[in-house]
């Protein structure tokens, strides 16, 4: 821990450090904490490095060239991991544990089998360069990926876990039968994660992951159903990777889908690192772009890195993300052992494969739990934000066509042949959908609008013209549901004030809004209204006034109640005039 002490991270925002939170990410955390969280990570992660076996079979590969592409792999995701953690210009300082690219399977195992592990290299080139280059645009298109987009890459996430994760569970075979014994072990598995979690104490949610990892390798065990250790004894104790030499001569459609499955594979990447800054931050409002780009190009220059091995890419894994949450620990120290310990696994060729023989329902189990976390964060994502019906349709027929995509999969085969790949990944349509309406349901939609007030009805007509004004707008704007329905209580407050005046005449409010900031300004007849501390400060001295007094300074309290609430309300209140009218204008920080 001495070591450790000396070490000192990039510089990063000062965040206010959720309740819930047991070790947030700037935190240190005590050494046997620190090392079983970063083992339970290191075996999430690794138990993953089964999409490498299956490209590996794909492409038919022998033991010693598939045990070379699996170490280069393994070293390529602490790289990323460590990245990550460590933060900066390449790395967005968090949490964020990779695993082998889920999307590449079928493209990494056809290359492979054509050209061998040198085919690798120019896929791992292409993927860090497109990563990288996202990484410096994206945060420039602030307004393409507000938290509705973020939201709907993460819930449709946890959504495309569902099948996988309930195969696993219950050993389902192509006939639908499953395994009432492997489904025991994977709800058992399940059960012990979430009462851990939930009801355990600090220490016992630190080790809810392992310890129903534990408990499901055990009773499989005790049945006798755990597979493949006899491999174990072909393997030897300490490897190397074979770095290849590089193939140039890929087909160029083949680099053209690895590009593109690339960018959209940084909407996962943005939507993850959103998501570990939002469980960080208790007054967490919108995504640090900047961060988001750091993430990104994190994953870029990680498989970069390792493309010269002869790694299969990486991306940020959802299930580790997942475990952050079950044991209320976001530690970048966690990430960075994490990324010490991949590496040694990976020169380990027995520890690795001994972590990737987990039993599939105990790695069902880990998706079940990963697939629910997910959905609620994406959800709550959404709903942080107001909507009027742009935003629900946005929502909705991006969710439509994402799930569509996973529930009639030969809706894709409509696809020309070239994207069929991409058609069939329901976090790429739904993310896709999703930035496309977002930009088209965006024009036309002016940051500014003016209401031209009826005199002639009552002034409580008046005062519910200006609330909906707000209402409508903050939701046009998609703004936050708290500053909405803030601004709509302070507007009101300030109509009713403006109009308890006989000389004052509501004429119109108009408000503007940017990421940042909320303007409102209403606009009247008569003379500004008066912004004082007198009120509030007469207001405290009631209790100690003679009671032939009293009623006087309680009139006065009570008229200067508006202006007193208006600026409890508003984080800034401003009156005058600008000619023959006066204003009153509203500031709301967002």
């Amino acid at each position: 821990m001495s070591f450790l002490s000396r070490i000192s991270f990039p510089r990063s925002p000062v965040l206010r450090r959720p309740p819930d939170l047991l070790y947030a990410a700037d935190e240190k955390v005590p050494g046997v904490a620190l090392g079983s969280l970063a083992l339970q990570h290191m075996a999430t992660a690794l138990a993953l490095i089964a999409y490498v076996l299956a490209a590996a079979k794909i492409g038919n590969l022998d033991a010693e060239t598939t045990r070379s592409m699996v170490t280069a792999t393994i070293i390529g995701m602490a790289i990323s991991t460590f990245l990550q953690s460590w933060g900066g210009r390449f790395g967005a300082g968090a949490l964020l544990v990779h695993i082998p690219d889920p999307l590449l399977v079928i493209i990494v195992g056809l290359v492979v089998a054509e050209f061998g592990l040198g085919g690798l290299f120019l896929l791992g080139v292409i993927n860090g360069v497109i990563a990288i280059s996202a990484g410096y645009i994206i945060p420039r298109l602030r307004g393409i990926f507000p938290p509705a987009v973020a939201g709907i890459v993460i819930c449709v996430a946890g959504l495309s876990l569902i099948a996988p994760a309930l195969r696993h569970t219950t050993d389902m075979n192509s006939s639908g039968v499953i395994n009432l014994m492997d489904t025991l072990i994977g709800m058992i598995t399940l059960g012990v994660i979430v009462v851990m979690s939930i009801w355990g104490s600090q220490r016992t949610k630190l080790l809810a992951l392992l310890a129903g990892l534990l408990i499901g390798v055990a009773l499989t065990a005790v049945f006798d159903k755990v597979e493949g250790l006899e491999q174990l004894q072909h393997t030897p104790i300490f490897g190397l990777p074979h770095p290849p030499v590089p193939v140039f001569n890929l087909d160029p459609g083949v680099l053209f889908a690895v590009a593109l499955l690339a960018l959209m594979t940084q909407l996962d990447t943005f939507g993850s690192v959103v998501l570990l800054q939002k469980m960080n931050d208790a007054d967490w409002r919108r995504a640090d772009m900047n961060k988001a780009g750091a993430g990104i190009r994190a994953n870029g220059l990680g498989n970069l890195l390792a493309s010269w091995l002869g790694a299969y890419p990486n991306a940020v894994s959802s299930a580790n993300i997942a475990l952050a949450h079950i044991s209320r620990s976001t530690s970048r120290w966690i990430g960075l052992l994490t990324a010490v310990f991949l590496v040694l696994a990976a020169f380990l060729p027995q520890v690795s494969l001994a972590l990737t023989l987990i039993p599939t329902p105990v790695i069902g189990a880990v998706e079940l739990y990963a697939a629910a976390y997910l959905l609620v964060s994406g959800i709550e994502l959404i709903a942080s934000r107001a909507m009027d019906s742009r935003g629900i349709f946005l929502v909705g027929l991006s969710f439509i066509a994402g799930v569509g995509t996973m529930f009639l999969p030969e809706l894709a085969d409509q696809a020309p042949e070239s994207i069929q790949f991409m058609m069939k990944n329901g976090i790429i349509v739904a993310g896709v959908t999703a930035i496309v309406l977002n930009l088209l349901f965006q024009l036309g939609t002016s940051k500014r609008a003016r209401l031209d007030l009826d005199i002639d009805i009552s002034p409580a007509s008046v005062a519910r013209q200006v609330v909906d004004f707000v209402e409508q707008q903050g939701a046009a704007w998609s703004a936050r549901r708290e500053v909405v329905r803030r601004a709509a209580t302070a507007a009101l407050e300030a109509a009713e004030a403006l109009q308890g005046n006989a000389g004052r005449r509501l004429l119109a409010i108009q408000g503007s809004f940017d990421e940042f900031n909320l303007d409102l300004e209403l606009l009247h007849s008569g003379s500004p209204l008066g912004l004082t501390k007198k009120s509030a400060a007469d207001a405290t001295k009631l209790l100690d006034i003679d009671d032939s007094a009293f009623e006087e300074a309680l009139n006065e309290a009570l008229a200067g109640l508006p202006e007193v609430l208006l600026k409890r309300m508003a984080d800034r209140v401003s009156s005058g005039s600008n000619g023959k009218n006066a204003y009153l204008r509203l500031h709301f920080d967002h």
